[in-house]
């Protein structure tokens, strides 16, 4: 009978957990096509002053454009990187994944990667929208993982000159933040076929917002199995993810998915490429990305994101920062949510699950030394321990934060990290619930940014001068 009790207990969970995502993305999706619809309307009925105010604004703009392309251009760009179910410029219309962060620098890049591929496959992409050229999977990894070796073709790539003497900055946020290690690594390892120039040196800095080093216990309350991270339990949220993505990219709506992608198209699972028969076998977990295991999820678990850190180094030429979140605290021993209304509706129940998290003692631990009260603190998406900086199956250097005085003269080849209070979606969407600190972490990340433009270049800010 408590049997019994259990089960339909954890199978109303599912159910309840199921349609609150579902509900979270049609709410994100309808407040993309409102907005859109919005600004259309708005630009319909206010037609006749455009042509107008587009020549009073180019005689302007022109003017100001010769002064500023000799500034801001020498500037390297700073890259946005989105994490799981993320999105760059150009989907969802103008709604924009860092909550119009990217205005903040007039050199700001944000690309559109797989929301759903592997680490290393968006990985790829990134290389490829910054330099141009035929998105290339290599051919020994598309052939073990049984996709097409070449994706998506970007006649200008949004920074061609990006070598040693042009490096970047890169923001990652969630997932974003792994993306980056493994291109920067990649680069080092000169992964990419006809480029036999790259190294780390490419990578100037990279900031971690709630960045996914170590892996999350959320993947396995969300399905994944502890015992083979590979693989999801037969019934669990992350299988109506799966049914729900193949049976979208089967039917290959041309418009639903130029609004939205899961980046899954070097799959082929398109109803033109593999039929009726193709989206049973696919639904059936026989093929796609699911059965071979190459997206994101494997690579969020603990184990898989050990197998990456494994292969993935610090290097001593960059510069690396990290804001680690956390909604949880201590009370007589035991850890809980640290509010209510502070965290979003939408994780809430999430935080409170992974903050009693507890690894099945029939299985064994993901890694030596493991303690589940060290993975409790956490914001809904991911365990504060992994977000601070790369420390299993080996620490990387690193250094706490207390306060924003120990940041003047930051060190490469360091972990710096922070530790702020929020949950995973504080700092992007909607920056309204961030308030004031919104700007306080985005104007902190670009102004340092900045400081560190050029490896050569001094360490000192120009306010500090007069100190």
């Amino acid at each position: 009978m408590i049997r019994w009790w259990v089960s339909a207990l954890k199978l109303t969970e599912l159910l309840v957990s199921s349609l609150v995502h579902l509900l979270y993305g049609l709410y994100i999706f309808s407040t993309a096509l409102a907005g859109d619809l919005s600004q259309a309307m708005n630009e319909w009925f206010s037609k006749p002053n455009v042509n107008v105010a587009v020549k009073e604004e180019t005689r302007e703009t022109t003017s100001s454009s010769i002064t500023k392309t000799t500034s801001v251009d020498d500037l390297p760009p700073i890259v946005l990187v989105h994490g799981i179910f993320g999105f760059g410029k150009g989907r969802l219309g103008g709604l924009s994944y860092f909550a119009g962060a990217e205005k903040k620098d007039e050199r700001i890049l944000v690309p559109d990667l797989g929301s759903l591929t592997s680490t290393y496959d968006r990985a790829c992409e990134l290389f490829y929208y910054l330099k141009g050229g035929q998105v290339d999977y290599g051919e020994e990894h598309s052939m073990a993982y049984g996709h097409s070796q070449f994706g998506r073709i970007y006649e200008q790539g949004h920074y061609p000159e990006w070598d040693e003497d042009h490096p970047i900055h890169f923001v990652g946020h969630s997932a974003g933040a792994q993306v980056v290690r493994v291109l920067q690594q990649m680069l080092a390892d000169k992964a990419f076929k006809g480029y036999d120039n790259t190294s780390d040196k490419w990578v100037l800095s990279i900031t971690s917002l709630s960045g996914a080093f170590n892996g999350a216990t959320r993947t396995y309350i969300d399905g994944m199995q502890p015992e083979d991270w590979r693989n999801m339990k037969p019934l669990c949220l992350l299988q109506f993810c799966r049914l729900g993505t193949i049976i979208y990219d089967w039917l290959d709506i041309h418009w639903l998915k130029a609004y939205y992608n899961f980046g899954l198209d070097h799959f082929n699972m398109s109803w033109k490429k593999m039929g009726i028969f193709g989206l049973i076998d696919c639904l059936l977990g026989n093929t796609g990305p699911f059965a071979s295991g190459d997206w994101i999820l494997p690579d969020l678990t603990i184990q898989g994101s050990m197998q990456l850190n494994c292969h993935l180094q610090t290097f001593p030429d960059t510069f690396y920062f990290s804001y680690a979140t956390k909604c949880t605290k201590r009370i007589f021993g035991i850890t809980v949510p640290s509010g209510i209304f502070g965290i979003h509706p939408f994780i809430f129940v999430r935080v409170l699950q992974m903050s009693q998290w507890r690894h099945s003692p029939d299985v064994l631990p993901p890694y030596k030394g493991y303690r589940d009260e060290d993975w409790q603190d956490n914001d809904g998406a991911l365990n504060t321990i992994s977000m601070t900086h790369p420390r299993i199956p080996v620490e990387h250097p690193s250094h706490f934060v207390g306060h924003d005085s120990e940041c003047q003269s930051l060190q490469p080849g360091i972990w710096y990290y922070k530790i702020l209070e929020g949950d995973h979606i504080l700092f992007i969407m909607n920056r309204d619930r961030a308030g004031v600190q919104f700007d306080m972490i985005y104007d902190s990340i670009f102004e340092r940014c900045r400081k560190y433009a050029y490896r050569k270049s001094r360490q000192i800010l120009p306010n500090e001068i007069h100190q």
